[in-house]
């Protein structure tokens, strides 16, 4: 397979990717039980299409557009999107994943990952100048995103693993909600 190594550890994923493993523990959609926690198996399609190289002054990224959808099983409607990017800053080696579900709420999650890594986590923090989230009225007050940490592994040419935490301030409990994803996917196209 041929690869673009100005992307870095991102080399690997531009294509098709999809699976049906995935396990996401949220807070129940009951406004009755909200305070309880839900388990659903999810199926979900990524898609990566480079962007080129993008210039900012003397800095300069490579990276990947992208687009998740996720559906719980059996289900017709997906229950969960994303639309970003994932940006490779070589000179400095920086990861960034920005990107925003339809909830009102954008994020930009970043770390120092190795050019030739399969494996990394990226993280952001409500507050951060640098990698943090930025959420809507609403869900400040009710579902206010502190943090989030994204887990990612390149297992071969052919499969990826991530798993995702976001901690969750809900009103009306003191403790945090660890809102948690994670699935295994694999290409069905280049």
């Amino acid at each position: 397979m041929e690869y673009d190594e100005r992307l870095g550890p991102l080399a690997l994923l531009p294509g098709i990717w999809e699976g049906s493993h995935g396990t996401d523990v949220a807070p129940s959609d009951e406004e009755a039980t909200y305070m309880e926690t839900k388990t659903s198996p999810y199926r979900e399609r990524m898609e990566f299409e480079l962007t080129g190289q993008v210039d900012n002054h003397n800095q300069t990224l490579f990276g990947l557009r992208y687009r998740t959808t996720a559906w719980r099983i059996d289900q017709p409607d997906p229950f969960h999107e994303e639309v970003g990017y994932w940006m490779w800053d070589s000179a400095s080696e920086i990861l960034l994943r920005s990107f925003m579900p339809p909830r009102g709420m954008a994020i930009l999650a970043g770390g120092t990952v190795a050019k030739d890594a399969s494996r990394f986590t990226l993280e952001a923090t409500a507050g951060s100048e640098t990698f943090g989230i930025c959420s809507s009225p609403f869900l400040l007050k009710e579902f206010k995103t502190t943090k989030y940490v994204f887990n990612f592994e390149m297992r071969d040419e052919n499969t990826i693993h991530y798993s995702q935490t976001t901690f969750l301030k809900m009103k009306g409990r003191e403790s945090l909600f660890d809102h948690s994803d994670q699935n295994t996917l694999t290409r069905v196209s280049a």
